[in-house]
């Protein structure tokens, strides 16, 4: 076969060996060269775990994983390697909704006026606990 034969993009090599050419997308220079940037990636997953010692769950960090059982597997093996942890949740990220920094005065102004939903106006009884 000679090189006019063969199809757009192809050539021989000295051996005598078909060599194809990369896309013109592989061959680009920059920070995605050679990546393939069209590729799914796994959700992202929040991971809070709850310790021995204490009666909440505090935010760990983040993972990818296909699925919510995944993320949970795979939050065990990472963020309680040493037995520390006695509950685990993880969220998908994009099902969070958060407050947005700047607009902190307008969101929790309206709370200040509402002394009422202070709990220095209640007696909590010892027979409540922790609370």
């Amino acid at each position: 076969m000679f090189d006019d034969d063969l199809p757009a993009g192809e050539s021989k090599s000295p051996a005598g060996d078909e060599v194809r050419e990369p896309p013109e997308s592989e061959s680009d220079t920059g920070a995605d060269a050679g990546r393939d940037t069209g590729r799914l990636e796994w959700p992202l997953w929040e991971v809070f775990v709850r310790g021995r010692h204490g009666m909440s769950h505090r935010h760990v960090g983040s993972l990818h994983a296909t699925d919510a059982q995944m993320a949970l597997k795979n939050a065990r093996d990472v963020y309680t390697r040493r037995r520390e942890g006695v509950s685990i949740w993880v969220v998908e990220s994009r099902a969070i909704t958060a407050s947005i920094p700047a607009d902190k005065e307008a969101f929790f102004d309206s709370s200040e006026t509402k002394i009422y939903r202070h709990p220095s106006f209640y007696d909590i009884p010892d027979e409540a606990g922790a609370m």
